[in-house]
Order: C-alpha cells, then structure tokens, then sequence
C-alpha cells in the first residue's frame, strides 16, 4: 500500500432542506472520503468514506488521515487477502481505540479505510462486493468477524451453521438479485421542512414508482405530523406503508404519546424514537405502541450495541449502516445477529453514498445469510447519485445490483473536485 489520500467532500443540500429533519434541520451532505493506492501496477485504487451532514467533515477527515500509518507499507496481499486481519488491526490499536473504543469518529474512520478495502479487493476480484462476499465459503465468512464480546449471543459455529443452512439455494438466489433486484423504500417524500403540496405531489410518484412503502419524518410538532400523516395517507391509500422517523427526537413517555396520536393512519414502524444508545427505552416504547413496529440503527455505534437491541427484545427491525460501524465486517456480524434472532433488516440510506453501497450489503444477506427478502427493503433517497461512478438506482420499486466491481463508492474526479470543502467552486461562490 502506497498512499491513503483523506478527502473533505461536502454537497450543500441545506438550501433545499433535502435530508432536513426533527434533530437536523439544516444537513450538508458531506463524506470524509478516503482514496487507497498500490504500487501493484494496475491502476486500481480502493474508495471509501464516513458520511457526515456537514460541520465535522473536517474532524472526521483527520481521523481518517491519523490511520496512514497503519495502512501505507503494508503489502497488498496483508491487506486484500486477509479483510478480517486488517480490520482488527485497525480496531486493535490500543491507543487509538481508548478513543472509543469502537465508536464514534474514530471508529467512523476505520469504517472509511476497511471499506475503501473491500473496494480494492472487489476491483482486483472483478466483482461487486456483495457478490464476492456471496461466493465466500461459510469459513471464510466467519473468518471476517470479530466474535469478541458475541459470544453469548453468537458464537463462530452458530454463525456457521446460519450459513450453512443458506447455501442450497444460494446460487438461485443470486442469479434472481442479478435479474430483479432487492425491494426499497423511499423517504424522498418525506423530509419536513418540505411543503404539504410537495410532500402530496411526492407520495403520489412514489406509488406510481412502484414504492409499497414510503417514509416520512415526525417529531417537529404533534399536529403538523398529523396534518402530514393525513395528507400522506390520503395520497397514497390504505394499502402501502408509512414508515416514520423521528430521529432520536423523544424520552420514552413522549414518543409513547406522540405514536399513539398518530397510530390512526396505521404507521408502519417508528426509527430512532430516543437515544439510539438506550436499549431499555427501545425495549419500553416497543413494548407500548405494538403493533407499529421499532426500527433502529443507523447510529448504533457498534456490534455489541445490536447484540443487547436483539437480546433485549427491543426492536423489530434492525437498521444498518454502511459507513457507521467498523465497515463490512462488522456489519457482516450484525447480519448474522439479526439472522440469529429472526429479526429483519433494512438498511438506512439517506445520506450522500449510503444508496449505493448499503444495497451490497441486503443482496449479500439476502444470498448468503437470511436467504430472503421477508419483511425487508433498502431505504432509497433520489439524490447525489450523479456523482458516483456506479450509481445506486431503483426499477419499479426494486434496487438494481451494482454494474461495476467494487463498492461503488468512487466518487467522479469531478465531483471531487467541485465539491472540496473550503476550496471546491461550489464552496467559493457560496
């Protein structure tokens, strides 16, 4: 490994109030992007990111710049020959895991790295990483996976014999994800600084897109959330789902009060109703508003954190995130927890990347792990796809496998540019 090359990339989505919600009024998509390069002659390099929404794009970026020491001189098969290895000598560091220890920047950081990683090794593979990761023996998956602190929910031969009962059937299973995809849902709709005249004109392309499920954020006022619920419902009739998301926004007794008051438009799941750190709170407010179903994920910070949300009996639907935990190991991990406890998963996506690489991640469960689609779709937000090299996009509700090896992380050379925080034109003229 020659180079780690750490990138501050930020999309000024903030004047559309795109991605706008309860506790992030005003988000500024932004990647702390990481480029990996060999002396290996073939001109592939590995492409990462930590996804941010703006302010600390800058911080997040040092951090990823403090891992070069543990990256530039390690031979290239040390690293793409053995993801496992590297990524818990990443984790391991004894100095930079106080930081943690696996949470928070630091832990982001590692994410970047290891999954810029898998981009490389995917491209020297001639695949996408989820189909690598599907054509991986039952071992070798194992071998990914850092057991440490599983073991009394999950331990190596019960992850083994999860995937073990996946392989038959398993090629049938890829060959139909290649020909039609994995179900989404969208929240393009559902962003609340947005007009109740756009939020109606929104759910209404989405049923003609083929969506059976939208989203839409609460938690700014009690009556406006049932003002949009109304108008959401209306527009999209009684038999397509309204997931909402109140983006960790309540104590236990509020978003008891606030779902029940909303509970008569028949909402599907409730996201991050509180601290996405509070398992017994998930637990209390699962526990109140049945049937509407809890779903979180997207900013638990670690394996370890999903493993007490499953014990505990806390959620109903896992939420990954691509960019959040320790990368595609420890998301790996998590699949398996949540095939462990029967609990789906479906994956969060808003954020600038998260499209197109979280839909890696479901088609490998759906391949190789879970073997199905029951109860389970990716989140899908329609913008920033311009700027990637292999674009996330959905056909009639479904998402389309990647076209290109890799992650599909790689950001365009000219977006990179236009879109450099201070010093990108699009941050000049602003």
């Amino acid at each position: 490994m020659t180079a780690l090359e750490a990138l501050d990339i930020r999309f000024p989505t903030s004047r559309d109030l795109d991605g706008s919600d309860a506790m992030n009024p005003d988000p500024d998509y932004s990647a702390a992007y990481v480029v990996l390069r060999t002396d290996a002659g073939d001109g592939l390099e590995g492409h990462g990111f930590a996804f941010t929404i703006g302010r600390g794009n800058d911080v997040q970026t040092a951090a990823i710049k403090a891992l070069e020491p543990f990256v530039v001189g390690l031979p290239l098969e040390r690293v793409v020959g053995d993801l496992g290895g590297f990524s818990r000598g990443l984790v391991y560091d004894s100095q930079l895991r106080w930081l943690g220890p696996e949470k928070g920047v630091m832990h982001m950081a590692i994410s970047a790295v290891v999954n810029a990683a898998w981009d490389l090794a995917a491209k020297r593979a001639g695949l996408p990483v989820w189909k690598l990761l599907a054509q991986l023996t039952p071992e070798q998956v194992v071998d990914l996976v850092d057991f440490r602190y599983l073991s009394d929910a999950l331990t190596p031969e019960e992850a083994l014999d999860i995937l073990r009962a996946a392989e038959p059937g398993k090629a049938e299973r890829i060959a139909r994800i290649e020909r039609e995809g994995y179900p989404a849902y969208t929240t393009t709709p559902g962003w609340l600084g947005y007009s109740d005249e756009k939020l109606e004109r929104l759910c209404r392309e989405a049923v003609a897109d083929g969506y059976s499920m939208i989203k839409l954020k609460v938690g700014g006022n009690v009556e406006d959330d049932r003002r949009r619920m109304r108008i959401a419902r209306t527009a999209v009739g009684p038999d397509i789902r309204i997931g909402t998301d109140a983006n960790q926004r309540w104590d236990v007794a509020p978003a008891v009060e606030w779902m029940r008051a909303l509970a008569e438009f028949d909402p599907y799941w409730i996201e991050e109703p509180t601290s996405p750190d509070d398992v017994l709170a998930h637990a209390a407010i699962r526990k109140a508003i049945a049937p509407i179903k809890v779903a979180t994920g997207e900013h638990v910070q670690n394996r370890v954190v999903f493993k007490q949300l499953l014990q505990a009996g806390a959620v109903d639907v896992v939420q990954i995130d691509a960019a959040r935990v320790g990368g595609v190991n420890e998301n790996v991990a998590i699949l398996l927890l949540a095939a462990k406890f029967g609990v789906p998963v479906c994956p969060h996506a808003g954020g600038v990347g998260l499209c197109e690489l979280v839909r890696h991640l479901s088609m490998f469960d759906l391949a190789a792990v879970s073997g199905t689609e029951e109860g389970r779709a990716i989140e899908y937000v329609d913008h920033l796809h311009e700027h990637f090299l292999d674009p996330a996009g959905v056909r009639d509700g479904r998402y389309l496998p990647a076209a290109l090896p890799g992650f599909s992380a790689e950001m365009r050379p000219e977006a990179l540019a236009r879109f450099s925080f201070p010093d990108g034109p699009e941050w000049r003229m602003s």
